[in-house]
C-alpha cells in the first residue's frame, strides 16, 4: 500500500493524469501559501560566513536530478574536501561520520545510500550526514578540510556558499503540494544555474553485462534509466527512492525472472554488498562543461588536482 502511494505521488508530481491535474488545481491555494512562506523564510535569512569555502549542489524540485554525480565530478578535482548531506533514507538520527577520508566508519543503515555512494566514489573525501547542515560544516572544519560540498542545500539560505542549481524542464510547474517545486530561483539570490545537455552530459554504460538481466532500482523517477537499457533487460522492478532491499525479495526476483544478474545503479549497489548475487552495474560518468569547473575554481581559490 505504501509503495503504491509513493509511486502515485511521483506520477502526480511529474507526469500527472487528467484527474491528478484537477486535484492539483484544487490544491493550488495551498501551493501559493507554501511558496509565500518559503519566500518569507528566504527574505529573513542572513548568510553566515563559516570561514571556509562552501559549494552547494542543489535543485528546485523533489527527487533526483543529478546532484550526486555533479558533486562527485566537482569534488574529485580537489584534495582535502568534505561532503555534507542530510542522508535521506537512513535509520540513524543526528550527525554521523561516514568516511574519515581513509576508510568507511559506519554501515549503510546509519549513512543512507547516497552518503555511502559518496564514500565509495570519493574514497579520500570526508563524508558526513547531518540533518543540521551547520553541525556538519562545523565537524568538517574541525577535521581540517579546505572545501566543503553540500548536497541539496539551495534552501539553506543562512549559509554563505556558492549555489549551483540544476534546472530541469517539468510538465508540472507548480510548487508543492500542487507540483514538484520546493522553491523558486528567488530574485536577489545569486546562483549558478546548470542545465543538462547544455552544461553537462551523462554517459552510461553497463558493466558486467549478462545475457538476461532484471533491472532492480530504488531511485526517484526510475523511468529515466530506460534510455540506457538494451534488449538484454528482460524486466524492470521499481522500488521507492532510498528503499532498503532485503536479500529474500531480491532472490525471489531472480528466481521468478530466471535472470542471469541484477542490473542496478551504484546507489542501489551499496545496499546489496552483503548479498551474494551476480550484479551488473549502470556506470554513470558526467561530462561537465569546463566553464562550470572554472567558476568553482575561481570561488574556492584552490588549484585543482592535476
Amino acid at each position: 500500500m505504501k509503495k503504491s502511494l509513493l509511486f502515485w505521488g511521483e506520477r502526480y508530481l511529474f507526469s500527472p493524469t487528467l484527474t491528478q491535474k484537477i486535484l492539483s488545481l484544487f490544491l493550488l491555494p495551498l501551493s501559493l501559501l507554501y511558496c509565500f512562506i518559503v519566500w518569507i523564510k528566504f527574505k529573513k535569512s542572513q548568510a553566515h560566513d563559516f570561514g571556509i569555502k562552501i559549494i552547494s549542489v542543489g535543485n528546485l524540485i523533489v527527487g533526483g536530478s543529478g546532484k550526486t554525480p555533479l558533486t562527485v565530478a566537482l569534488a574529485s578535482r580537489y584534495k582535502n574536501v568534505a561532503i555534507v548531506l542530510r542522508g535521506y533514507g537512513r535509520e540513524s538520527k543526528g550527525m554521523h561520520l561516514v568516511s574519515d577520508g581513509l576508510k568507511v566508519v559506519c554501515d549503510v543503515k546509519c549513512s543512507g545510500d547516497e552518503a555511502m555512494l559518496y564514500a565509495y566514489l570519493l574514497p579520500k573525501a570526508i563524508v558526513i550526514v547531518a540533518e543540521n547542515r551547520v553541525e556538519g560544516i562545523e565537524k568538517a572544519k574541525q577535521m581540517g578540510v579546505d572545501v566543503i560540498f553540500l548536497d541539496d542545500a539551495y534552501s539553506k539560505h543562512c549559509i554563505k556558499k556558492l549555489d549551483l542549481v540544476i534546472i530541469s524542464k517539468q510538465k508540472n510547474t507548480f510548487c508543492m503540494p500542487s507540483g514538484p517545486f520546493r522553491e523558486r530561483l528567488w530574485k536577489g539570490k545569486e546562483a549558478l544555474v546548470i542545465e543538462e545537455k547544455q552544461d553537462f552530459k551523462r554517459h552510461v554504460k553497463i558493466m558486467n553485462a549478462q545475457k538476461k538481466m532484471v533491472l532492480v532500482t530504488a531511485i526517484s523517477k526510475p523511468e529515466r534509466l530506460d534510455v540506457y537499457l538494451g534488449a538484454n533487460v528482460i524486466k524492470k522492478v521499481y522500488f521507492p527512492d532510498h528503499y532498503a532491499f532485503s536479500e529474500k525479495e531480491l532472490k525471489d526476483i531472480l528466481l521468478s525472472t530466471q535472470a542471469d544478474s541484477l542490473l542496478v545503479t551504484r546507489k542501489d549497489a551499496v545496499k546489496m554488498k552483503d548479498f551474494n548475487f551476480k550484479v551488473s552495474f549502470l556506470e554513470l560518468e558526467l561530462e561537465l562543461n569546463e566553464a562550470i569547473h572554472q567558476s568553482v575554481e575561481e570561488y574556492v581559490k584552490i588549484p585543482p588536482i592535476k
